[in-house]
């Protein structure tokens, strides 16, 4: 189905064609273009221009531009624009004007991706849903995403994050939600932000571009929560909290299966039963939040929680999946993946269910199977960071932890912290553990690995699997 025409994007952007063309989608990157795509020659640390001769030869329809790359045939079909960014901007501007779907709008310093895609499976039961399959959620991938929106969506989940102050907003005006929702408040981007106040007036922020009469669902029970009913209030929005223990969607109790969690959830129209596929309090908090916006939307509950019971965790986020170490005797350990990203708030909700989590006795060398964390620093916290790392040493429940393996400068204030019993390697870089994986594991484990995007822990996540015969996720994936 074609999602632009040459004179559709020109009357967008601006923009002059070259030829006459039509696109099937929108690419910013050659590695993942298909046939048909709009490739969109981004300049960020590398040039798009630089790859429009290999866009159009991997059968790209067009390509945005801001000038003619040397070397293009001189029939090369292109949208010439003033600035590729401005262009893209526009470009998503007008594809949420032509689009009658109803917006979801979700933001917050942890479980912003799962939370999308939990609105994900619970919508795409209820119509045609359209949302990015990843973390497009900067001042690109909003736009992006609203670019590849089809005319005939239901409905659109969009992730919008933020690094700096002044940037939520500006993507919300641009998305203009029905729905916005804030999964929570946390202690994440301090370092730009200086306060967790600072960070709620951001996150906040999203309220500013809500449509009229539109919904904000918001977390109770938060020291900020003010902050952002004060903001929700200011845009003429409805209301609707949720909670662990506060608000109209309130966690009644939530059991951990092993590969579930099973809730029991005190909502404005009685009590509710749901389950997510993941072992984790903070998983079933941010179902909890979904099913509300579903409700906000007018949508079936039963069938919202039927669907909602379909989602799986994304890699890096708390996808667990069973390791083999040895295929003949099906011997292996478990390993939950939450190497994406960390911060304080998402730290802890990791640790408990690590703390949850149940190893099994006997398979190895060990007479018992241990709980085992390898945690990678958290970025981006500003002045107090290494306080904040030494404080995860005061995490309830730790000590049920047999084994903690520290990555990074700022986790060895956490290292010096913790029991020598306690106390497993710490490196400076992810590189200098990855040989030395397979001393740290045995059958029977649970192992969890943790960090923020940048100290690239996820090369472990990455040796583990490789360490032997990956088997079929626990739970979870993608």
């Amino acid at each position: 189905m074609t999602l632009w025409t040459h004179t559709d994007a020109a009357l967008a952007t601006g923009g002059q064609a070259t030829k006459p063309w039509s696109a099937t989608g929108v690419s910013i990157d050659t590695r993942t273009l298909q046939p048909g795509d709009l490739f969109i020659a981004l300049k960020d640390i590398r040039d798009g221009h630089d790859f429009v001769a290999t866009a159009l030869a991997k059968g790209a329809a067009a390509a945005m531009v801001s000038y003619i790359p040397t070397g293009l045939p001189p029939d090369a079909p292109l949208l010439i624009v003033p600035e590729v960014l401005a262009a893209l901007t526009a470009l998503g501007a007008a594809g949420r004007a032509r689009s009658d779907a109803r917006v979801i709008g979700v933001t917050g310093s942890v479980g912003k991706t799962s939370t999308k895609e939990m609105l994900r499976a619970i919508l795409q039961g209820q119509g045609r849903t359209h949302a990015a399959e990843a973390s497009y959620n900067n001042h690109w991938g909003v736009p992006l995403t609203l670019a590849r929106l089809p005319q005939d969506a239901d409905f659109a989940v969009i992730e919008i994050g933020m690094n700096h102050p002044g940037e939520i907003a500006p993507l919300s005006r641009l998305a203009r939600p029905h729905v916005a929702m804030i999964t929570t408040v946390g202690p994440a981007h301090l370092e730009a932000f200086g306060s967790i106040e600072g960070i709620a007036a951001e996150k906040a922020a999203i309220c500013e571009g809500l449509e009229p009469g539109g919904t904000a669902v918001l977390p109770e029970g938060l020291t900020v929560t003010p902050i952002l009913l004060a903001a929700a209030d200011e845009a003429r929005a409805q209301i609707i909290t949720f909670g662990a223990e506060k608000g109209a969607y309130i966690l009644a109790s939530t059991q951990l299966c092993g590969t579930a969690t099973i809730t029991r959830a005190q909502t404005p129209s009685g009590e509710r039963l749901f389950k997510v596929l993941s072992p984790g309090r903070h998983f079933a908090l941010n179902g909890l939040a979904a099913l509300a916006v579903a409700d906000a939307l007018g949508l079936d509950p039963a069938i919202a929680a039927a669907d909602l019971g379909r989602w799986e965790p994304p890699a890096g986020r708390g996808l667990r999946e069973h390791i083999l170490l040895d295929s003949l005797e099906d011997q292996g350990f478990d390993l939950i993946d939450d190497a994406f990203n960390s911060n304080p708030a998402s730290l802890a909700a990791a640790l408990d269910v690590l703390i949850e989590a149940q190893p099994q006795d006997g398979p190895g060398r060990f007479s018992k199977g241990r709980r085992i964390a390898i945690l990678g620093d958290m970025l981006e916290l500003g002045p107090t960071e290494l306080d904040l790392h030494a404080a995860v040493a005061r995490h309830p429940g730790l000590a049920s932890i047999a084994q903690i393996h520290c990555v990074g400068p700022r986790m060895r204030a956490l290292h010096a912290q913790l029991p020598r019993n306690q106390r497993g390697e710490w490196v400076e870089t992810a590189a200098e553990l990855l040989p030395r994986l397979r001393g740290l594991v045995d059958a029977g484990d649970v192992v969890l690995v943790k960090g923020s995007k940048g100290i690239k822990v996820s090369t472990l996540v990455d040796g583990f699997r490789k360490m032997g015969q990956r088997a079929q996720p626990v739970f979870g994936g993608e």
